[in-house]
C-alpha cells in the first residue's frame, strides 16, 4: 500500500497504463503490416528504400522522443502526459487515409510514431504508485503491453483483406481510422478514470534532471536494454524473411513462427518482474545475459554443407597399376576397394550428418611407390539446422529477453528514485534505437557474409560485452566496499 492511496487504486492505474501501452505498441508497429500490404497490392509503387524508411520512421520517432517525454512525466505527472499523447497521436491516424504520396505518408508516420514514447510515460507513472517491493511486478505487468505488436500481426492482415473485398483500392483506409478511434477512447478514459501523481518534491530544473544521464550506470542499463528490447524488436521484423529464405516457409507460416517468438517474450515480462522482486534484478540479469550468450552461440551455427578431405586409400607396396575402376584399383596382384558416394537424403535432422567416399587419382600402367595416395578421401558434412530446434531456441531467447526487459527496469527506481522518467526515457530510447538500427546491422552482416545466422554472431558478441561489463562493475563495487570479503571470495 502506498502512503496516500490504497493498493487497489494503484492496480486500477496499472490496468489503464497497461491497456494504453498495449494500444500504443499496436499502433507503433502498424506500418510494418500496412505498408507491406499497400506495396504488395500495387496501391502505392514505393521503392525498397522508401518502404524501409516508412517501416523505420515510427520506430525512430518513438525511440528518440522517449527522453523528453520521460522528463515531462517526471515534471507534470503521467495522467496528463499520457492522455495528451494518446489524443494527439490519434490525429495523424485519422489523416492517414488522405495520404496520397510518400512524403505525406512519411510525415504522418513520423507523427503517430510518437505513440512509441508511451513506454517512457507508463514506466514513470506506474513506478510512483507502487512501493519498492511491488515495483518489479508492476513494471513487468505494464511491459506486457509489448504484446500489442502480436495483436497487430494477427489482426491487421485479416482486417485489411476483409476491408479490401468490396473496395480493393480504398478499403485499407478503414484500418488506421480504427486504430485512431482506439487511441481516442483510451485517451478519454485516461483523463476520466486516472488520478495524477508525480515524483514527490521534484522541484529540480530540466538541466538538473538531465545530470543523471552522466552516470555510467544509465548507459550500462541502456546497453542491456538495447539487447533485450532493441534486438527483440529487430528480430520481430527480421525473423519472417529469415524463415522464408532459410527454411522456405510460406508467408503465413513464417509469420506464425515470428509471432511465436514475439508473443511469449511480451507476456513473460510480468514473470520477469516477479523474479526481480524475489531474487533481485542483478541475479536475474546474470541469468538473462548468460542464457543469451549460450542460446545465440547455438543459433549462430548456419544451415550448411562442408566438403573436406576424408580417409583415402594408400598403396601398401610399390608396383604398377594394372586395373582401375570406380570400385577398385589393382596394383600387381593386390586389390584396393574404393568407397562409393552414397546420397544423403536425410533432412531436418537434429545433429550434423556426414558421408565419405573416395575418388581415384591414379591411372592404369602408372608406377606407384609404397604409401602413395591412389584414391583421395572426400567427406561431406551436412547440417540442416533443424527448423523445430531453431524455433525452440528462438522462443527461448525471446523468453529470456522478455524476463530481462523487466529486470532492467527494476534497476531504475532503485538507483534513480527521483529521476525514473528521465532515466527510464533514456534507457528506453537506447533500446528503441536498437529496434531501428538492428535490422540495418543485420542487413549489412547478411550482405557481407551471405549467411543469415550472421545476425546471431552479433547478438553473441553484444551479449558477452554486456555480461562482462556487468560482472566487472559488480566486482569493482564489491572490491571497493568490502575488500576483505572479496579476497575471501576470490580464494573459494
Amino acid at each position: 500500500m502506498t502512503n496516500t492511496h490504497s493498493l487497489s487504486q494503484s492496480h486500477k492505474i496499472l490496468f489503464l497504463n497497461t491497456l494504453a501501452f498495449t494500444v500504443c505498441f499496436a499502433c507503433w508497429t502498424l506500418n510494418g503490416v500496412l505498408v507491406t500490404f499497400l506495396v504488395d497490392n500495387g496501391i502505392f509503387n514505393w521503392s525498397v528504400v522508401q518502404v524501409g524508411w516508412l517501416l523505420g520512421i515510427p520506430i525512430l520517432t518513438g525511440s528518440v522522443m522517449r527522453l523528453p517525454i520521460g522528463i515531462m512525466t517526471d515534471k507534470f505527472g503521467g495522467k496528463y502526459v499520457f492522455a495528451l499523447l494518446l489524443l494527439l497521436c490519434s490525429i495523424p491516424l485519422f489523416l492517414l487515409p488522405f495520404a496520397d504520396s510518400f512524403l505525406m505518408f512519411a510525415v504522418l508516420s513520423f507523427l503517430f510514431g510518437m505513440v512509441g514514447t508511451g513506454f517512457a510515460v507508463g514506466i514513470g507513472f506506474t513506478s510512483v504508485w507502487y512501493p519498492k517491493e511491488w515495483q518489479g511486478r508492476a513494471l513487468g505487468i505494464f511491459g506486457m503491453g509489448n504484446a500489442g505488436a502480436a495483436i497487430t500481426t494477427f489482426l491487421a492482415p485479416s482486417l485489411l483483406n476483409h476491408f479490401s473485398i468490396e473496395d480493393p483500392q480504398n478499403g485499407w483506409k478503414i484500418l488506421p481510422v480504427i486504430y485512431g478511434v482506439a487511441l481516442l477512447i483510451i485517451g478519454i478514459a485516461f483523463l476520466i478514470f486516472t488520478e495524477n501523481k508525480k515524483v514527490e518534491n521534484n522541484t529540480r530544473s530540466v538541466s538538473q534532471m538531465l545530470g543523471s544521464l552522466k552516470s555510467a550506470r544509465v548507459w550500462r542499463f541502456g546497453a542491456y536494454y538495447f539487447l533485450v528490447f532493441g534486438c527483440f524488436v529487430a528480430y520481430s521484423q527480421w525473423l519472417l524473411p529469415n524463415f522464408m529464405n532459410v527454411y522456405q516457409t510460406s508467408l503465413v507460416m513464417g509469420g506464425l513462427f515470428a509471432t511465436m517468438f514475439s508473443l511469449p517474450s511480451g507476456v513473460i515480462r510480468a514473470f520477469g518482474g516477479y523474479l526481480s522482486d524475489k531474487y533481485g534484478a542483478r541475479k536475474v540479469m546474470y541469468w538473462v545475459l548468460s542464457s543469451s550468450v549460450v542460446l545465440s552461440a547455438l543459433l549462430m551455427i548456419p544451415k550448411m554443407e562442408i566438403t573436406t578431405a576424408g580417409p583415402g586409400v594408400m598403396s601398401t607396396k610399390k608396383g604398377i597399376v594394372t586395373s582401375v575402376s570406380d570400385k577398385n584399383i589393382k596394383i600387381g596382384e593386390t586389390d584396393y576397394f574404393i568407397a562409393q558416394k552414397k546420397e544423403n537424403n536425410s533432412e531436418n535432422t537434429i545433429f550434423p550428418t556426414s558421408t565419405s567416399w573416395q575418388q581415384v587419382v591414379v591411372q592404369q600402367n602408372q608406377t606407384v611407390k609404397k604409401k602413395e595416395l591412389i584414391a583421395k578421401g572426400i567427406t561431406l558434412i551436412k547440417f540442416d539446422a533443424n527448423i523445430w530446434v531453431f524455433l525452440i531456441l528462438v522462443i527461448l531467447i525471446g523468453i529470456s529477453w522478455g524476463i530481462g526487459k523487466a529486470a532492467v527496469y527494476k534497476h531504475i527506481p532503485e538507483y534513480f528514485p527521483t529521476e525514473i522518467g528521465v532515466v527510464g526515457g533514456m534507457v528506453g530510447m537506447i533500446g528503441g534505437l536498437g529496434g531501428f538500427f538492428g535490422p540495418i546491422i543485420f542487413g549489412y552482416l547478411l550482405t557481407a557474409t551471405g549467411i543469415w545466422s550472421s545476425s546471431w554472431i552479433f547478438i553473441l558478441i553484444f551479449s558477452i560485452i554486456c555480461l562482462v561489463w556487468m560482472h566487472y562493475t559488480i566486482t569493482k563495487i564489491m572490491n571497493e566496499k568490502q575488500p576483505v570479503l572479496s579476497k575471501v571470495i576470490d580464494r573459494q
